[in-house]
């Protein structure tokens, strides 16, 4: 029969067990880091005296071995909380770097001057003073053997598991500080960045709207419209990277520094830019025109600031750029609206000139696609061997199909024309002289011995 002792012992083993399976689970998953900051009471102040805040804003700095943070230690006269804990850091970091094995952390204490070192591998690491002990609320002893177990603890390489997390705890709680205290300043530089995109977006359209109405070209609109877009932007990352707490001054000399770097590695690309800033500024030419640049011909169908692409009339794609475009001598021939051309037509040495020019010239007073302002000309060009070239000249629309089509007709009108007026048009007449003709016999029926020219 049980008793009442022996039911509320069997109540109390279960709830035991479990709180144990608690407390092994929480001290394996959870980082010594956090064990010791819950053991580490806030610090308190000891004295009456007011204390100066310190010039880089805080009071205390970590310890980190490994890449987290261990400890805090705090200012002393002469050294602040974050000169020290550099100092420290790089004592410890030298320490694991360089030793093969290492000791534990020893403490040696100066009872007279109330001063305790820790020492490992027969180096000090760092220096426990009153004041310490004053921080946090403990003995010089207690406070130094603390910070000797802590970091005892964090040197000894725990297993890669609770190392790996160890990690990733440190760097998450330091993350988490940074954006807690940089919290105002990145939601400063947001809300920047959001109203210089609504403010870009309302100049450029103004910017576009205005150069609309006054330019009248599309490329001409299109780069004020970029420009002021672009400017906007760069006002306000500006004025993002202040509210941030960036020295716009040192950043802006660090981009001088670089500059010259990034101008010669990036010669072509900004002489790209340039080039194109000019040439939609200066408008030699235009969307649609049709251009000669170098061995190129065709249809300009795009400017951008990098560079030209041009539709050639065999129906190919060429993109030129910028710089080569600047620097190049750019033939418009659609820069007016009539182009002249010219064809050579040659007639016999016996015809009438006269009766010539006037039966060509009637004979494109006829063609719609010649222009009669300015008129067309005859002009007698060349006394060849076995015609004389006449150089009809007449103006016709500037673009490639108008002026080919034309040419094509007024040289099948000449030739129509003439051969119905009987005016020859001879081919190049070619005379031959064969002198000194050597003599060969010449056999006949009859006469064996008669010779005659070779």
């Amino acid at each position: 029969m049980l008793t009442r002792q022996n039911v509320t012992q069997r109540s109390i083993l279960p709830r035991l067990t479990g709180i144990a399976i608690v407390v092994c689970t929480t001290w394996v998953i959870v980082p010594p880091s956090i064990a010791q900051d819950a053991e580490v009471p806030p610090p308190t102040a000891q004295t009456s005296q007011p204390v100066a805040a310190p010039s880089d804003g805080l009071y205390f700095a970590d310890i980190v071995v490994r890449g987290r943070p261990i400890f805090q230690v705090g200012s002393l006269s002469g050294i602040s909380a974050t000169d020290r804990a550099e100092i420290i850091n790089r004592r410890i970091a030298s320490i694991l770097a360089k030793a093969d094995t290492l000791e534990t952390v020893t403490v040696q204490t100066d009872g007279n001057r109330k001063l305790a070192t820790l020492q490992l591998n027969n180096r000090v690491l760092m220096t426990v003073t009153d004041r310490d002990a004053e921080d946090f609320g403990l003995s010089v002893d207690a406070l130094a053997q603390k910070w000797a177990d802590a970091l005892n603890r964090a040197i000894d390489k725990p297993p890669l598991a609770i190392d790996v997390v160890q990690r990733l705890y440190g760097t998450t709680r330091q993350l988490l500080r940074d954006t807690v205290e940089n919290l105002p300043a990145l939601i400063g530089a947001i809300l920047v960045v959001l109203a210089t995109g609504l403010v870009a977006q309302g100049v450029r359209r103004i910017a576009f709207a205005w150069a609309q109405r006054t330019e009248g070209d599309r490329s001409t609109e299109i780069l004020i419209g970029r420009l002021g877009y672009g400017g906007v932007w760069i006002l306000g990352c500006v004025v993002a990277l202040g509210v941030l707490g960036l020295d716009i001054g040192a950043l802006l000399g660090a981009l001088g520094l670089t500059s010259v770097a990034i101008g010669f590695s990036l010669k072509d690309v900004l002489s790209n830019y340039i080039s194109g800033v000019i040439l939609l500024a200066a408008r030699p030419f235009r969307i649609g025109d049709q251009l000669v640049i170098e061995d190129y011909e065709g249809t300009v169908t795009q400017i951008q600031l990098r560079g030209t692409t041009m539709k050639t009339y065999d129906g190919r794609v060429v993109y030129i750029p910028n710089q080569e475009v600047f620097q190049s001598s750019i033939i418009n021939n659609t820069a007016s609206t009539h182009r002249r051309s010219s064809v050579m037509v040659g007639i016999d040495y016996d015809a009438d000139i006269n009766e010539a020019i006037r039966v060509i010239k009637g004979s494109l007073d006829r063609l719609d696609e010649v222009e009669f302002d300015p008129p067309l000309e005859v002009l007698v060009r060349e006394l060849a061997a076995s015609t004389v070239n006449l150089e009809v000249r007449f103006w016709v629309d500037s673009r490639r199909a108008g002026f080919l089509q034309a040419t094509s007709k007024v040289t099948q009108a000449v030739k129509e024309a003439l051969e119905e007026a009987q005016i020859e048009m001879p081919t190049d007449i070619y005379t031959l002289a064969i002198r000194n003709m050597p003599t060969i016999p010449v056999k006949t029926v009859g006469d064996n011995s008669v010779s005659g020219p070779m």
